[in-house]
């Protein structure tokens, strides 16, 4: 069979997986989609809007309403469109910045970032909008652009984004690269939608921050994180596929929003982090290098697949250059995660591992997202790019938004009993290894 993987059925008839094809891959991509939301019971009796139950935390929630905008973008089912934009509504909190009252105290901007990355992606594939007297998706990733860049935190390893928002979580003391490198993602989109060289600016300094601290490597590797306790002077070397990601994406709008040498050099840099990704693919086939060999990736770390898969179809979007560098690689991958998708009660189930093309017995959203981006991004080059305000964008943006809900950054909104400090503690630890030795 040419470009196929045999995926087992719902039905009497199987669902083959024609990478050729973009119905085939309409097919499949519906059926992993259908599996992932069939963990979500938040738009049903009891239960809330925009979250799903444990052990899933509030900002993967985040990532996989992200999934399903992409979703709708590539193949145009509307399934999930009124659940998605109930959820994403549901969960903005009272500044519009994803700041809900009921995970505030224990958000950090990455998870923060993720909801506001969603938005965007609404703002940019024109996802339909909100009921007018809602906040507009344009409008909500401007609030989580503006509520972060207020915490851009100078009083050590000279700025950045603290991973945690409140001095009372874990982690206060950790700059990490997915906190960052979502604000830097994000800064360059909004500059690409608004035309506002301000985002431009920011997105510029993120970047140089990074690199200046060593969480962007002279050879484009992107590094977990740092203590700013040290004043950033020693790393954890662990390597995460969505950290490279969100770096791609937001250097290949750079790169489309350049010209002459600020464009050469930010396409020196996209592929440089292109190169510096074989790091996640055995055989062509992307795996999470840090844990899938050992088989200890926890539930967030099962997503972050998806974000790779995400973030490389989009800049190849933005930046044709990339098509031929990361194509064979979402190829080879998305008929592996199909492969994988062969598992459970319903013969369809999607596994971690698909450098075994076929189904490892583990299952979950993240499982189920991951395949789901591989697969749906196969759609790509079939697709229109992202719009902006000049190219017949629709959503409707608020510049000054989530400026004045938070209070000064990293000042919490309300008083902090010490339950709440121990059940913040309890959600956010972290064991920060590798900060003087290897990766893995």
């Amino acid at each position: 069979m040419v470009a196929g993987v045999l995926l087992a059925a719902r039905s009497a008839s199987a669902i083959v997986l024609n990478r050729q094809d973009p119905n085939s891959i309409k097919q499949v991509a519906s059926v992993i989609a259908h599996g992932m939301m069939s963990y979500y019971s938040g738009n049903t009796t009891g239960g809330t809007p925009g979250l799903l139950p444990g052990p899933y935390y509030w900002w993967e929630a985040g990532a996989m309403w992200g999934s399903l905008i992409d979703y709708w973008y590539y193949t145009g089912d509307a399934t999930y469109n009124d659940v998605v934009t109930q959820a994403m509504l549901f969960q903005t909190g009272t500044d519009n910045s994803f700041m809900p009252s009921n995970q505030t105290k224990s958000e950090g901007n990455d998870d923060q970032g993720f909801w506001g990355m969603a938005a965007m992606s609404a703002a940019e594939v024109k996802f339909p909008n909100p009921p007018d007297n809602q906040p507009q998706w344009l409008e909500l990733a401007q609030a989580v652009f503006n509520s972060q860049a207020l915490r851009w935190d100078t009083s050590s390893c000279g700025g950045g984004l603290k991973w945690q928002i409140f001095a009372f979580n874990n982690g206060y003391n950790y700059k990490n690269s997915i906190s960052n490198g979502a604000f830097f993602n994000l800064a360059a989109r909004l500059g690409y939608y608004t035309k506002n060289q301000t985002y431009f600016d920011w997105a510029n300094q993120m970047y140089d921050w990074v690199e200046s601290v060593g969480l962007m490597s002279p050879t484009y590797q992107v590094f977990d994180g740092t203590d700013d306790n040290l004043n950033c002077s020693q790393l954890n070397h662990l390597q995460w596929t969505y950290n490279a990601g969100v770096f791609l994406l937001g250097a290949s709008v750079m790169w489309n929003q350049t010209t002459g040498a600020e464009q050469a050099n930010w396409e020196k840099r996209i592929r440089g982090i292109i190169a510096a990704s074989v790091v996640f693919f055995e055989n062509g086939i992307m795996y999470e290098v840090a844990c899938e060999p050992q088989g200890n990736c926890d539930t967030d770390q099962l997503s972050f697949k998806a974000y790779l898969s995400r973030w490389m179809a989009a800049s190849s979007k933005v930046a044709p250059f990339v098509i031929p560098l990361v194509s064979g690689w979402l190829q080879t991958s998305a008929a592996a995660a199909a492969a994988s998708c062969s598992g459970g009660t319903d013969g369809v189930t999607c596994g971690t591992k698909w450098t075994v093309n076929a189904w490892d017995n583990t299952w979950g959203v993240g499982q189920q997202m991951s395949a789901l981006e591989v697969v749906q991004g196969l759609l790509i080059n079939g697709s229109a790019g992202p719009v902006s305000n000049l190219t017949g964008g629709i959503s409707r943006g608020n510049p000054a938004a989530g400026t004045g809900g938070d209070g000064a950054p990293g000042a919490p909104t309300t008083a902090i009993t010490t339950g709440d400090k121990a059940g913040a503690g309890i959600l956010t630890a972290v064991v920060l290894v590798g900060l003087i030795g290897g990766a893995w």
